[in-house]
């Protein structure tokens, strides 16, 4: 072979290109398999769930803040709800006068901070929370609740009372007070009178009780509540 033909299949050589696949393959050998960057991860079918789990997770937390009449809210009322679910029905009274006290701490803040429009969904929330008081009172007074119990459903009734009182007189909110068929405040008087009866008191006892079923009989119960809770308690 002449070195004119060697130069010509050299040439030829040249021209011909290697199949992609083999390409690839033999790059991978060499320098191993490259890694890649993936911005949005959590969008593989292995991470979704975890990163829904972790969105409901901050959504929870944000609604604990809110408002009535924000959006973050209905979420924030659906979690209490949940929590309340697993309280014994001796309990629930309780925990619903907490619930209630905090929508009246709601509106305290509202009403401080002049967020006019959240009035009225603020004042609903309130009423259904009252509401929910009576349903679960009314439960209750059908066993015969623990004595402990009860002076806890009544510092809470009272804290209840407090919170309407200056929001009324600071703020000049009305709508606070409830018929006497959903008013929780007569359901506990009730029980502590119930409570009361059969005991021994003395003569001025005696007269503190008949003024307090005297503004049970006029629809004063905060007023009788205040009275007979001296009586039930008198060190506290």
């Amino acid at each position: 072979m002449t070195e004119t033909e060697l130069i010509k299949k050299l040439k030829k050589l040249k021209e011909i290109e290697p199949r992609k696949d083999w390409v690839l393959s033999t790059k991978s050998q060499i320098l191993g398999k490259e890694a890649t960057f993936e911005l949005f991860p959590f969008f593989k079918p292995a991470y979704a769930g975890l990163f829904c789990f972790l969105i409901l997770i901050s959504l929870f937390e944000f609604s604990q803040n809110a408002l009535p009449g924000e959006m973050l809210f209905p979420m924030k009322m659906l979690v209490e709800k949940s929590q309340a679910v697993f309280v014994s029905k001796n309990e629930k009274p309780k925990v619903q006068l907490e619930l209630a006290n905090k929508r009246l701490e709601e509106l305290t803040e509202i009403a401080q901070t002049n967020q006019v429009k959240k009035l009225a969904p603020a004042l609903k929330a309130y009423q259904m929370s009252v509401a929910q008081v009576t349903k679960d009172l009314e439960k209750m007074t059908t066993t015969t609740p623990d004595r402990e119990v009860i002076k806890e459903i009544a510092r809470k009734t009272q804290q209840l009372e407090e919170n309407k009182r200056i929001l009324e007189r600071t703020y000049g909110i009305a709508g606070l007070e409830v018929e006497d068929e959903s008013n929780p405040t007569k359901l506990v008087v009730e029980l502590l009178i119930k409570d009361l009866i059969g005991r021994p008191l003395t003569e001025e006892q005696q007269k503190i009780f008949e003024e307090a079923i005297l503004d049970f009989v006029a629809g004063k119960y905060s007023e009788a509540l205040i009275k007979i809770w001296k009586l039930s308690y008198p060190q506290e």
